[in-house]
């Protein structure tokens, strides 16, 4: 099985133009937060912004944007519109957008993310909550039209009816090819697989981060990549990589004890210089 590696990396990242502005970069959106998970959008955008990301919203419930404008440095918050029409506006807006982090389990944001999986022709990231919207529903993902990205670690797979029984790269490859979607099987040895029939396997990580934030560090990274151009599969081949790779300079630095999901993001500029960018 192919895995991917730093030269995969180098490959496939976007290239960056010198006389290049914020509008070039890409303008993203990340959909998420809910009361007493308002740390994930804000891990999410802000890992966008380190990956490169020239413009990066986040929308997140009135009652807990106080909170996420305070934490986020570089990424821009407001509250989520209360009409679905003002909130597809906003993400058509964008180059691509990302749904889930910390986004809870209420009715509203439920019609949310199965209204943008079937009105909104941008490339879309769903993880987290947004997953478990589309686990419900997977005939609104199967009509799909535009790009999809699905981030599940192994138990949001199995609701989404994913089958494990012959291994988890015939089980991404098997989901990726049936659903139509780009599949991120997180995990040790992170899987990647397209509708086409690529595949890949990651080579970098370790059990440091297996903590809460580390999944929407990952999600603000593929949608980041995503946003300034990258064919979605490889936008998610090269953010698991890299991601995996801030983590095991996290376990070199800190400890696998230690590690946060701060530490990943703040890890990113090392991770782009050591691969020559």
């Amino acid at each position: 099985m192919e895995k991917i590696t730093a030269k995969t990396v180098r490959r496939l990242l976007p290239p960056r133009r010198a006389d290049g502005h914020k509008g070039d970069f890409g303008r993203v959106y990340v959909y998420g937060g809910c009361a007493g998970y308002t740390g994930a959008p804000v891990y999410a955008g802000e890992a966008a912004v380190r990956t490169g990301s020239g413009l990066v919203f986040v929308g997140v419930p009135e009652e807990v944007y106080p909170i996420v404008a305070a934490r986020c440095a570089c990424a821009m918050a407001h509250p989520i519109p209360e009409r679905y029409g003002d909130l597809l506006d906003r993400v058509r807006a964008c180059d691509a957008a990302l749904i889930g982090p910390g986004l809870g389990r209420g009715r509203a944001a439920e019609e949310n993310t199965l209204g943008l999986l079937r009105d909104c022709e941008r490339p879309l990231v769903l993880d987290a909550d947004g997953i478990n919207a589309a686990a419900a529903h997977i005939d609104v993902l199967d009509r799909r039209t535009g790009a999809a990205v699905l981030t599940p670690h192994q138990g949001e797979f199995l609701r989404l009816g994913g089958d494990l029984s012959h291994g988890r790269e015939r089980a991404a490859e098997d989901f990726s090819r049936r659903h139509g979607c780009v599949l991120v099987l997180k995990g040790p040895g992170t899987v990647v697989a397209a509708p086409d029939g690529r595949l890949l396997v990651n080579s970098t990580g370790n059990c440091g981060m297996a903590k809460g934030g580390s999944g929407d560090v990952l999600a603000g990274m593929v949608l980041a990549l995503i946003g300034q151009g990258a064919e979605p599969f490889e936008a998610a081949a090269c953010a698991v990589w890299i991601h995996g790779r801030a983590g095991d300079l996290c376990r070199e630095e800190l400890s696998e004890y230690a590690m946060t999901p701060v530490d990943l993001i703040e890890r990113l500029p090392a991770v782009f210089k050591n691969l020559g960018f």
